[in-house]
């Protein structure tokens, strides 16, 4: 079955995509250009309508991954991994080996999915050989599926926070959403615990985060930081604490955590910024909700994140002060 991949107005392109393999077929319902036409002139027919990135498709032209089958276009797209090589899929075939649970799906189609990253795991690997974390998971998952293509993540969220990750499945989705990464079109929702009452129920932290040359592993808002804005409203409002729902508009280390510390505010559980840690060992931060734009649709796709049971315990003990 073919899905409409993308549609401009008042032009000759309606392109249809599915996968074969390691390809992606399109469909077009046009006559330009001719079915068999050389792959100089699709590419120059592609780049008019500025849907795929140039450096996508200079680049599977370059190495022949522009072909024609009757009047299917195949685009060279998905590209396996050698399980021998490559350092995440040797870890995720012991990971397979062991038995233990994978991921948690909450969103997958051919193009990309968003998985469901839990406190304490890292997203990647610090060390060699690292299999607790989340690429090597979802590597795992893609070998248990028999399809061993190459999987990147889109970006990151800190170690100890809870909450859906992006990834792309091949190079243009890769490249479709890392533009809306950029642009901040990516729309990341959290909710977070701290300590105190905020003065004002919504706003915004505008402040620029650097880093702490006294501790490595810390930022601080600076000056000579890069720009940082947070914005921000209350949930509800406790006794000693407030749950605050917060959106990025950009991804600095450690912005949330940062921010809410430059408003005298810190994390619940967060020691490295002040938090307290009785109930709590790691920052008491979750990502609720993704919303992107599809890399060949456009659609806007929203995932939602269940709280975590650990989040859960932490307002039960906060209402009972």
């Amino acid at each position: 079955m073919f899905h409409q991949l993308v549609t401009r107005q008042g032009m000759d392109l309606v392109l249809d995509w599915k996968r074969l393999g390691e390809m992606l077929d399109i469909e077009q319902a046009h006559t330009q250009p001719r079915a068999g036409s050389h792959p100089h002139e699709v590419r120059q027919w592609l780049l008019a309508y500025s849907f795929f990135p140039t450096k996508w498709l200079n680049q599977i032209f370059s190495v022949g991954g522009m072909k024609w089958n009757g009047d299917l276009l195949h685009l060279l797209a998905y590209q396996e991994v050698d399980i021998t090589r490559d350092e995440v899929y040797r870890s995720a075939v012991k990971l397979l080996s062991s038995g233990d649970d994978m991921v948690q799906m909450l969103y997958e189609d051919e193009h990309c999915l968003v998985v469901y990253k839990a406190a304490g795991m890292p997203v990647h690997g610090s060390v060699k050989g690292q299999q607790n974390t989340l690429d090597v998971a979802v590597a795992a998952y893609m070998l248990n599926k028999q399809d061993p293509i190459l999987v990147r993540h889109i970006h990151r969220l800190d170690d100890e926070t809870s909450g859906p990750v992006l990834y792309a499945k091949h190079q243009l989705a890769q490249l479709k959403l890392d533009e809306q990464m950029r642009n901040n079109t990516v729309d990341r929702q959290y909710i977070a615990i701290v300590h105190g009452k905020l003065s004002q129920d919504e706003g915004t932290v505008n402040a620029p985060i650097g880093k702490d040359r006294r501790e490595p592993k810390r930022r601080v808002v600076t000056a000579s930081g890069d720009s940082a804005l947070t914005h921000y409203h209350i949930v509800a409002k406790y006794e000693h604490y407030t749950e605050v729902a917060l959106k990025l508009e950009t991804g600095r280390t450690h912005q949330i955590r940062v921010h809410m510390k430059h408003l005298g505010h810190p994390l619940v559980g967060d020691k490295l910024y002040g938090g307290d840690t009785k109930w709590l060992n790691h920052q008491a931060l979750h990502g609720a909700s993704l919303t992107f734009s599809h890399p060949l649709s456009s659609q806007q796709v929203y995932v939602q994140a269940m709280v975590p049971a650990w989040y859960a315990e932490i307002k039960q003990h906060i209402t009972k002060r």
